[in-house]
């Protein structure tokens, strides 16, 4: 067994020292954004369409190396599990949204901007840093990949309707406060045609050209390491711009971003948490409930800060809530990948017909 556990993949050097990369660009991004305003202002006038052009080139080159990896020739495999499907499905639809209500309620009842702004957040499922998280914990990329397309095409149907519903009907029947929410379709289709569908596409890409005119083993061994680096690089240079986009409003509301960030804590730990355990309940093994457990956990920030921005104001809480999102789930959800490989020796016996396992750490790099 300690062999078979030995093969398991390891975090890279650079990966080891994802913290303190991360910390550093938080830093960077909110002293820029602090006391060089003019780069936020800068910033926020480079939009086309409600999509900021500098944050969508930060995910195209942080998701694009993930992407560039994932056998798609494996996705048949993935579409098969109904386990998975129908977990992830219920834990991102069902439990994530009814969570964060009821955090927002409890955690929140007197300030009804920061509520709706997090109920908001709560809706929007992740389609973009997930990718990040799952590698870097040695999930399962396939399943990955097929998760996030799944939830994107539920997110486009379902997400005003629970919006609706969240805000509006819900509320009526418990006899709280409610509130409304404008955003189309189209709205939510475009963000997730440009935050994963581009990269999704550049990543099968890729590996089809590459196959088909080097051969596997030279794209496996050649030109995957040579592209990973650029999934931290461009993760880290999203993190600069969020951080500098809002470091006014963060650094001069302290206490409110206090507050706001409580409920958003014990969010992302429920859901990552009951995601692993229900992969293992399941028996889904290592690699797909870490998997299962990422993509719960995580959320799309830019839908929710566009959402907030474009319904209720740039200034509103609302659109304060959306902001302070990644700015706690970037680091929660880093820790909670050192977690995942903590648990993965010690929860999930190693497998010698899992892929992760079979797989070797250059993949992982």
């Amino acid at each position: 067994m300690s062999n078979q556990a030995d093969a398991r993949p390891q975090l890279s050097m650079l990966d080891r020292w994802l913290p303190a990369w991360i910390g550093t660009a938080m830093v960077a991004g909110l002293v820029l954004g602090r006391f060089v305003p003019a780069l936020g202002d800068g910033l926020a006038r480079l939009e086309v369409g409600g999509v900021s052009l500098p944050i969508a080139l930060g995910l195209l080159v942080m998701m694009y190396p993930v992407l560039a990896k994932v056998r798609y020739d494996r996705v048949a495999a993935v579409t098969g599990d109904r386990r998975l499907l129908v977990s992830s499905l219920a834990l991102n639809w069902v439990v994530g949204p009814a969570l964060m209500f009821a955090l927002a309620w409890l955690l929140l009842p007197d300030l009804p901007e920061y509520r709706t702004g997090l109920i908001v957040v709560g809706l929007a499922r992740c389609i973009a840093m997930v990718v990040i998280w799952n590698d870097l914990a040695c999930g399962d990329r396939e399943a990955a990949a097929v998760l996030v397309a799944v939830n994107s095409v539920f997110q486009v149907v379902a997400f005003s309707l629970l919006g609706w519903f969240y805000l509006t009907v819900l509320p009526g029947w418990l006899g709280l406060d409610s509130a409304g929410l404008d955003v189309s379709v189209g709205q939510i289709a475009v963000n997730v045609a440009v935050f994963l569908g581009l990269p999704l596409l550049a990543g099968f890409a890729s590996r089809w050209i590459g196959e088909r005119a080097r051969g596997r083993d030279w794209y496996e061994e050649r030109f995957v390491p040579r592209v990973g680096p650029w999934a931290l690089y461009g993760l880290l240079f999203t993190i600069v711009l969020l951080f500098a986009l809002q470091g006014e409003a963060v650094t001069s509301r302290p206490l409110d971003v206090a507050r706001i960030a409580l409920p958003l804590l014990v969010y992302f730990g429920v859901m990552w948490a009951v995601g692993l355990a229900a992969g293992r309940g399941l028996g889904l093994g290592y690699a797909r409930s870490t998997t299962l457990a990422f993509t719960a956990a995580g959320n799309n920030f830019e839908l929710a800060i566009a959402v907030a921005i474009g319904t209720f104001g740039a200034t509103s809480g609302q659109a304060l809530a959306g902001v302070v999102g990644p700015l706690i789930e970037v680091p929660v959800l880093v820790a909670l990948v050192y977690v995942s490989l903590w648990a993965r020796d010690r929860w999930f016996p190693p497998s010698p017909t899992s892929p992760s396992a079979a797989e070797p750490q250059e993949a992982r790099s």
